[in-house]
């Protein structure tokens, strides 16, 4: 079972001096993947209803830095060397997708083949509001614009039309590392992100998930993949957990899962961050003292 680590890019853990410390520990201490989120923009009072919570609302408050994800991972990069990254998630829909994945393939050279894109649609009306991108039709979006970068990994030149986009004979280069490949992970927990992971992407991942409802949005996963003509086994599932403990990874390796993301906010001084990592590898992944 993989232990990756969701803990850069927001209040302490958007210092410099905390991402170098969390990055390099979590690489010397067995942690497979960094994961690091996204919100363009947050409001003091939401009407939207966040998903990932019982209360429908969000623990992060609205004033704290949020870095970039792809400006977090690309300094993760910089200061590790076999650790991989991902975005968990980066929210396509709101996003040029051309640009994207320029700037994923360029994150993806840069940290020698280790990046996988992690994407979501988005929850928040009024984030999209502030950018300008309609909210309506947003999992339509995210699949073209998928489709778009997917086209421009592979293809030099690319076309592309679509609903939302549409380019001719254009060259967007570098090149992913891996034959013009990129892995997709689809993330969020409704039966769409379900459904989406299991035709487009390469991966799941859930994000705040009881540990006793994993086996269920598992099988619907693997239902999809059946309904689809996709093996099952060809998908990565990631799970950060919204309880449970170690002794839960025989279980959910059973019901499929290949990586526990443990999810948590660093302390904010190098030292402390570093201490903190450890402490969560001797828990995770059982690290001999």
């Amino acid at each position: 079972m993989r232990v990756g680590l969701h803990a850069l890019g927001i209040g302490d853990g958007a210092r410099p001096e905390v991402i170098r410390a969390v990055a390099t520990a979590a690489e010397a201490h067995g942690f497979a993947r960094l994961w690091c989120g996204e919100h363009v923009v947050l409001v003091d009072a939401p009407a939207s209803r966040y998903p990932y919570s019982a209360d429908g609302r969000i623990a992060v408050a609205a004033d704290v830095d949020w870095l970039d994800p792809l400006l977090a991972l690309t300094f993760a990069a910089a200061v590790t060397s076999r650790i991989e990254l991902a975005t968990g998630v980066l929210l396509l829909p709101e996003h040029n997708p051309v640009l994207v994945a320029k700037q994923a393939a360029t994150l993806d050279v840069l940290s020698a083949g280790r990046f996988s894109v992690g994407i979501g649609v988005g929850w928040s009306a009024e984030e999209f509001a502030a950018l300008g991108v309609p909210f309506a039709a947003r999992g339509r979006r995210t699949d073209e614009y998928l489709a778009a970068m997917r086209t421009l990994w592979s293809q030099d030149p690319a076309s592309f039309a679509g609903e939302f986009l549409r380019f001719d004979a254009i060259r967007v280069n570098p090149k992913p590392l891996r034959g013009g490949w990129l892995p997709v992970v689809a993330g969020g927990n409704s039966h769409a992100a379900l459904r989406r992971a299991a035709t487009l992407a390469d991966g799941w991942y859930g994000f705040n998930v009881p540990a006793a409802d994993v086996p269920s949005r598992i099988a619907v996963l693997a239902d999809e993949c059946a309904r689809h003509g996709r093996a099952f086994d060809e998908l990565t599932v990631a799970v950060a957990l919204s309880d449970g403990s170690p002794g839960d990874l025989p279980a959910l390796g059973t019901a499929g899962v290949t990586e526990v993301v443990v999810v948590g906010a660093p302390p904010s001084t190098p030292d402390a961050a570093a201490t903190w990592v450890e402490e969560l590898a001797r828990t995770w992944i059982r690290l001999e003292a």
